[in-house]
């Protein structure tokens, strides 16, 4: 017993001496006293949160610009003319399939409503108040049209803006047998003249005309080409040659 008590005796000793001889940790030093009141510490607190809610409003109204998904399309007539727009802005027909001045974009602009910008020479088809078609270097509330199927399966364009005042007939956008195109209140939908066959050649996006290029309450300027049976020009605008055949 006292051999077992002894042994005991010096296992305490030896547990003694070993976290004697373990080396002190550093302590922590202590946090420098802020001299800043409650009232600087609110004011700081206050404006990290306005930063932060400032750049999170920057990166939210970073929207992408809205797009529209038209055609690049060929506009057949009936009567074998594809319409084209030439480099210079005046509008007639072609028999030639291959042209290149006949590929047009259709963008639309509303609910069966599409614009017409000529693929190569990048102007707008419009119609005046006169019933002429010009063509327009920017876009206009003239250079709205309707885009309607007929019972043959072909489709008629006709005016958003104006029309017969007593009967409320439409203004048709038409080329007569000639490969002229005709004053929009000579043409008539029942006519071979008034339809037209898109012929699709690629789906393409495009941004919304009236975002970026219309002007409130400003005239556009017009491509002014004159020609030799061209009516007189008004507002600089380039007005198709007259042609009363159907």
């Amino acid at each position: 017993m006292a051999a077992l008590a002894s042994s005991l005796i010096r296992q305490k000793r030896a547990v003694k001496d070993d976290q004697a001889n373990r080396p002190i940790a550093n302590k922590r030093k202590p946090c420098p006293k802020s001299n800043k009141s409650l009232c600087q510490k609110q004011i700081l607190v206050l404006i990290s949160k306005v930063r932060l809610c400032g750049g999170r409003r920057g990166r939210t109204e970073k929207r992408p610009e809205p797009q529209l998904k038209g055609i690049v399309t060929r506009l057949y007539s009936q009567h074998g003319h594809y319409l084209q727009m030439l480099p210079d802005g005046t509008m007639d027909g072609t028999r030639d399939e291959n042209s290149c001045f006949s590929q047009f974009n259709l963008i639309p602009v509303g609910l069966r409503i599409v614009a017409i910008q000529g693929a190569k020479s990048g102007f707008y088809l419009g119609m005046n108040s006169e019933g002429y078609l010009y063509t327009s270097e920017n876009f206009n509330p003239e250079c709205k049209f309707k885009e309607s199927v007929f019972e043959n399966y072909y489709v008629t364009y006709s005016s958003m803006l104006y029309r017969q005042s007593q009967s409320g007939r439409s203004w048709y956008i038409g080329i007569n047998r000639d490969g002229k195109v005709m004053k929009g209140n000579r043409v008539k939908k029942t006519k071979a003249a008034a339809h037209f066959l898109p012929k699709v050649i690629e789906v393409a996006m495009y941004k919304e005309p009236s975002l970026h290029e219309l002007v409130a309450e400003q005239s556009p300027p017009r491509k002014t080409v004159k020609t030799s049976d061209s009516p007189s020009h008004q507002n600089g605008r380039k007005e198709a040659p007259r042609a009363d055949a159907s």
